[in-house]
């Protein structure tokens, strides 16, 4: 047997068996579509099409595997809620047991288009589960975009899930911070320097704390923004290989604590050299890529009823770069 073809039905095993029911009629031919996709991305490490149908294992010629991805990836009716939610619900249920790490962060893909993604950490992994697109460079998404995101994946998250949220990146606004309280779930987000910080009666902002490299200072039940939102926990943390230090607002007490949880994060990013990067060139394409561009796992249970989920290669494309038109 091949390796493509190992490697396919290993993924369509996975595909059926995760499935909350029985697939049938079209939605098993576009499953098997979905499985195609996915066991090319993994077998080529490549996101292109011609290159996904040469690591396919079926009768068809490659001419003909490139029109049956597109179709697939240009079809309206394949959505998010029937192709993609119900392999994040069992990711989540599978982890929802330990502490659970959410990860949202921005990215420039493709070609001139920047990604919103909410991620769940595995095994030093960012598993997408929800995303945002939009054209043009990376730069700052609204923090309305940030606060669809955590709706959309909070009712998938069991109530008694200790969730620690990390925010890479500037975020300045408060709204968020205020639904990721209402949630009762701990953060810590990365803030700008010149954020403003109310502390004992004195104004200054962030970037007047000068930590010495390997040092962390914080400042406890303060207030930040020209709102005075809070009370917060603040932190000025310079990490040895660090360029520059980095400004955290959190609602974990203990500050080592919520440095170490974000330190999570580079863990993540020492991943992305390898990462795969898909070349379409509108974000409403990339809606139907989205899918086939998460990477594969096989699943299988243990003996605690808890879910196993198992790399099998392809690992640089982690993250996925793809998402629907905002």
């Amino acid at each position: 047997m091949s390796d493509a073809l190992r490697r396919q039905r290993a993924v369509h095993k996975a595909l059926f068996d995760l499935y909350p029911e029985a697939p049938e009629g079209n939605l098993a031919r576009h499953l098997n579509t979905l499985t195609a996709l996915i066991s090319g991305i993994v077998g080529s490490r490549k996101t292109n099409l011609p290159k996904i149908a040469e690591y396919t294992s079926d009768n068809a010629l490659p001419e003909s595997r490139i029109k049956r991805f597109s179709r697939w990836i240009d079809n309206g009716q394949i959505d998010q809620e029937t192709y993609f939610l119900p392999y994040a619900q069992a990711l989540i249920d599978s982890l929802a047991h330990v502490p659970f790490f959410l990860v949202m962060d921005a990215s420039a893909v493709g070609r001139k288009c920047a990604t919103l993604m909410l991620c769940v950490l595995y095994k030093k992994r960012a598993l997408p589960l929800a995303w945002l697109v939009v054209k043009g460079n990376k730069g700052h998404f609204s923090e309305e975009n940030h606060i669809a995101l955590l709706q959309q994946v909070q009712p998938l998250i069991p109530d008694d899930t200790h969730v620690i949220f990390l925010g890479d990146g500037e975020f300045d606004g408060t709204d968020l911070q205020t639904q990721l309280e209402a949630y009762a779930w701990d953060y810590v987000c990365r803030t700008a320097k010149n954020t403003q910080i109310l502390c004992h009666s004195k104004t200054f902002a962030f970037q007047e704390v000068a930590p010495i490299e390997g040092a962390c200072m914080s400042f406890h039940d303060v207030r930040v923004t020209l709102q005075s939102y809070g009370p917060v926990n603040a932190i000025a943390w310079w990490e040895k290989g660090y360029a520059d230090p980095l400004y955290l607002i959190t609602n974990v007490e203990n500050p080592r604590q919520a440095c170490r949880w974000y330190y999570l994060l580079s863990e993540i990013a020492r991943q992305r050299g390898g990462e795969v990067e898909a070349r379409l060139r509108l974000p409403v394409r990339r809606a139907g890529c989205i899918f086939g561009s998460i990477p594969s796992f096989t699943g299988g249970q243990n003996g605690t009823g808890s879910f196993n989920l198992e790399w099998r290669s392809g690992e640089e494309a982690s993250v996925s770069f793809s998402g629907r038109e905002v």
